[in-house]
């Protein structure tokens, strides 16, 4: 895997998929978890085909090596890494996808280095970082109690607060994993059966820390001044991060559109593929969304 330096000089992984009609400029895309192997990404439901993806592994994931110092792990600090890259690549300004908790890693680079994206794309974002968590993820779980996993996830879910043992944890996440998806068949079960060993207690444990209300307010106050074209997708089956959430994060620019997914979860690309891909290449190539809701 080829690797690039970071600011503190730590070598870090990265991976570049391109198909045979891959044309343009890359795309940067950033795992969240936090602390996930990016391997969970995939293809990101074949965007590769006609896009190169540029996926780096965080700190203490995949292939990167665990960071020096403690502080290295969390959000703002893999905002710097992700500058680091660019660097490497020798990019002026590019294109960023992000998934999850790293789409708080992507607004601490936009706030620090906004004049570097051309598109920003956050997927199923959470709104920690607004200081808001809004409670409609738990309603859409209650909504679909009436499905065969539902009982063994619900379990699962209430047991893991109170779970120090990461064997344990691992395979109660494993249990929660349904509510993760638009629906509990063989593709998504597949995605499923991967998170367990690709979750990094240490860099998982890190990602928040450090970052007090000033700085998280420091850091909001700058995302209104990002310029360039902003897309949040969520989906309405995502009993991880809810919908309100992408409303909460899209208000934090100046403007920025929401893009809502029926019948989909957390893992747009893994639910609906056809359906994802071609929001996000329209939006790449176009820098709005018509469709956007």
């Amino acid at each position: 895997m080829p690797h690039y330096v970071s600011y503190d000089g730590v070598e870090l992984s990265y991976r570049v998929l391109e198909g045979p009609e891959s044309v343009g400029p890359p795309l940067v895309c950033l795992a969240g978890g936090p602390g996930r192997d990016a391997a969970y990404l995939g293809t990101l439901g074949g965007l590769d085909a006609h896009r190169t993806l540029i996926i780096p592994d965080s700190r203490g994931t995949g292939a990167s090596p665990p960071s020096p110092e403690p502080w290295g792990y969390a959000f703002p600090a893999l905002a710097e890494d992700l500058e680091s890259l660019r660097a490497h690549l020798g990019l002026a300004s590019f294109a960023l996808l992000a998934h999850d908790a790293a789409c708080a890693t992507a607004q601490a680079y936009a706030a620090q280095h906004g004049d570097r994206l051309t598109r920003l794309v956050l997927v199923t974002p959470g709104s920690r970082l607004q200081g808001e968590l809004p409670d409609d993820a738990e309603e859409i779980f209650e909504s679909r109690a009436a499905e065969d996993w539902w009982t063994d996830a619900y379990v699962a879910v209430h047991t893991l607060p109170a779970t120090a043992d990461m064997a344990e944890v691992r395979s109660l996440l494993l249990r929660a994993a349904p509510m993760g998806y638009g629906r509990w068949e063989a593709p998504q079960r597949a995605h499923a059966a991967t998170e367990p060993d690709q979750l990094g207690p240490v860099p998982r444990a890190g990602f928040w820390q450090g970052v007090d209300d000033p700085a998280r307010h420091a850091l909001l106050a700058r995302l209104p001044e990002v310029g360039c074209p902003v897309l949040v997708i969520r989906g309405d089956r995502d009993a991880l991060a809810g919908m309100r959430a992408g409303e909460l994060v899209a208000a934090s620019f100046r403007t920025a559109a929401v893009r809502t997914l029926h019948g989909v979860g957390h893992y747009p690309w893994v639910d609906e593929p056809d359906l994802f891909r071609p929001v996000v290449e329209e939006f790449l190539e176009r820098g709005y969304d018509p469709e956007a809701v």
